[in-house]
């Protein structure tokens, strides 16, 4: 890549540092709604070029993972198609990484395939709703709520997730027909009928993750391009890193010859794709309610119907963009502005849902392939979203011949990487405790998967609140007593720094003086005001003190508007220590703002 390509992401690419001029001015904060505008003014020829080869391999790599996403979906392959290109084009304004691209991903399929039953209508209304909430979570700025969903939660619901999907295609793989979707009867029956294999689409859908497999090694051991290199060498090397690239595309063409072949001859030992609706997508609201045979289905219905998956589908949608947005950010030297992303993807869904789209998100895979192809602006997205939709209008009728085990073999290999098995020996040695979690989420996504993420959640949650209400306290033993909470105090943590001190220092023989250090401590609340107040008059009903140390402004003005009797504060735990063993020449100070020392008397009246 060119040294001027290289620079791209200094100062006008896509996310660099617009956020902290946000505010600032007007033009800034249009710049942050629409950060094209950041960008656009120095758009240079080098960048369309290197813009346009992006576009054509991600172009290449969607389609034929969209129609085989749809799959995973349980809808329509045309579907996967719907879903792939609107979000080009919304992200060519609104998005600020120049890497992401947003479409139908393994993940957000699977996910669409547990709420919508495998519905059209249910699945478009989904992404209408799902992008309006995420609007309003971006417009709102609640992006910090998905700072709530632990690492070891996501990589639980990842791993699971990618099992799922995996084991899910092994059906078509070797042409099992009438295996539920529901992962363990699905396990069940396919081992039940693993004699009906269909030797043809087993052994094509093995050569095709052969192919798949080699093209991918290939494509990360090619050496990097060199100036000095002759012409025929750069152009086998453009000719190989083209094919690698593009190797879904190629496998899957390769695979629908190999079919059309056998087609011509009147022998077919392939399930195909079969018949796909020719055309571009109507532009329609989406579907409020659906008539059936048994009768009309309400939006309330709908709702109802897909309850928790209003919740899921949006927080993972944006959890996976938002993810694969700070990745790329953070290798390629830029940033990313989070709740300008929740309202890309959200608008993404909601426009998408107009042309049949399905929910869709950040992909990790073919942004790799953007962020590898030298990608220089969000402006690559719409070389990808013309494809697909020369792809609908013009290619629709040669799809009828793409066996499903090769999309088998595309969605397997895909999905493959996203497991993590390191993970598991990782928080091992890191923090055992983590393993709680993501064993809890891993396991309960194979039943359901809101209940595996909102368990694992929760049990994130309790382990957080466990830390906050028992947090660890530092001793030092001695005729006084000197006690250090290694985090904050909050309300429920009272409890226990009151049994601490009554088990070590009252309950002693004979009772022993307590210093409370307390630079760790930034925040306290009400009920804590309260506990201290107690113990401090425990301590006193004992004929001995309990004093303080070490106490941040905002504490000090707390505890001084609440007026404690007998309360003592100290600079230093030695001064602390010299007045309780009652060692004359250091006096406590006379809790009042005169006696308070003069750096903390201004900033007590700031």
């Amino acid at each position: 890549m060119s040294s001027s390509v290289q620079a791209l992401g200094k100062p006008r690419s896509p996310g660099s540092g617009m956020a902290g001029q946000a505010g600032c001015c007007s033009a800034a904060a249009l710049q942050r709604r629409l950060p094209i505008l950041a960008w656009l003014p120095d758009y240079s020829g080098q960048w369309l070029k290197m813009d346009f080869i992006a576009g054509l391999s991600v172009g290449l790599t969607v389609i034929p993972q969209a129609l085989a996403y749809a799959e995973v979906a349980g809808l329509p392959p045309q579907y996967g198609l719907y879903s792939a290109f609107m979000g080009c084009f919304v992200y060519f304004f609104l998005g600020t990484s120049r890497d992401v691209t947003l479409g139908p991903t393994a993940i957000m399929s699977l996910l669409v395939s547990f709420y919508t039953f495998h519905e059209p209508a249910y699945a478009v209304l989904l992404a209408f709703l799902s992008g309006c909430i995420q609007l309003a979570m971006g417009f709102l700025r609640l992006g910090f709520l998905l700072d709530f969903i632990s690492c070891p939660v996501i990589k639980g619901f990842i791993s699971a997730a990618t099992i799922t999907i995996g084991f899910g295609q092994i059906k078509n793989l070797l042409g099992l027909q009438d295996i539920p979707r529901q992962f363990f009867l699905q396990v069940y029956y396919t081992f039940l009928n693993i004699g009906e294999t269909r030797v043809g689409d087993a052994v094509l859908g093995l050569v095709c993750m052969v192919l798949l497999l080699v093209l991918k090694l290939m494509r990360d051991h090619v050496p990097p391009v060199h100036p000095e290199m002759p012409p025929g060498v750069r152009l086998s090397h453009g000719l190989v890193w083209t094919a690698t690239t593009a190797r879904n595309a190629l496998v899957v063409s390769f695979a629908a010859l190999v079919a059309y072949s056998f087609e011509v001859t009147g022998y077919q030992p392939f399930v195909l794709t079969g018949e796909i609706a020719e055309g571009l997508p109507p532009v329609r609201t989406p579907p409020f309610s659906v008539t059936t045979a048994n009768g009309t289905i309400s939006f309330t219905e709908m709702v109802q119907d897909m309850g928790a998956g209003l919740a899921v589908v949006p927080l993972m949608g944006l959890l996976e963009s938002i993810a694969v947005a700070k990745a790329f950010a953070s290798q390629n030297n830029y940033r990313v502005d989070a709740n300008q992303e929740l309202v890309a993807i959200g608008l993404t869904n909601t426009l998408g849902s107009l042309v049949s789209s399905y929910p869709v998100t950040g992909s990790f895979g073919r942004t790799a392939v953007n962020a590898q192809s030298g990608v220089c602006t969000p402006a690559g997205g719409l070389v990808t979203g013309v494809l697909v939709l020369l792809s609908l209008d013009y290619l629709t009728s040669l799809f009828y011949y793409i066996p499903k085990s090769a999309l088998a073999a595309v969605i397997i290999m895909a999905v493959a990487p996203l497991f993590d098995a390191k993970i598991f020996g990782t928080l091992w040695r890191v923090k055992r405790l983590d393993l709680l979690p993501l064993s809890v989420t891993f396991l309960l996504c194979f039943w359901e998967v809101q209940y595996g993420i909102l368990a694992g959640t929760l049990v994130s949650a309790l382990i957080l609140l466990h830390s906050v209400a028992r947090p660890r306290t530092q001793v030092s033993d001695g005729p006084v007593l000197i006690l250090q909470p290694a985090s904050g105090l909050h309300f429920p943590a009272v409890e226990a720094l009151r049994e601490a001190m009554l088990s070590r220092a009252l309950e002693a023989s004979p009772p022993r003086s307590v210093v409370l250090e307390c630079t760790h401590v930034s925040s306290v609340d009400y009920t804590v005001v309260l506990g201290l107040g107690q113990l401090i008059e425990d301590f006193r009903r004992r004929g001995v003190t309990l004093a303080f140390v070490g106490l941040q402004v905002p504490v000090l003005r707390v505890l001084l508007s609440a007026d404690l009797k007998g309360f003592q504060y100290f600079s230093t735990v030695e001064e602390a220590e010299k007045q309780l063993r009652q060692e004359p020449g250091t006096q406590p100070y006379n809790i009042s703002e005169d006696s308070v020392p003069e750096h903390k008397v201004a900033l007590l009246k700031a």
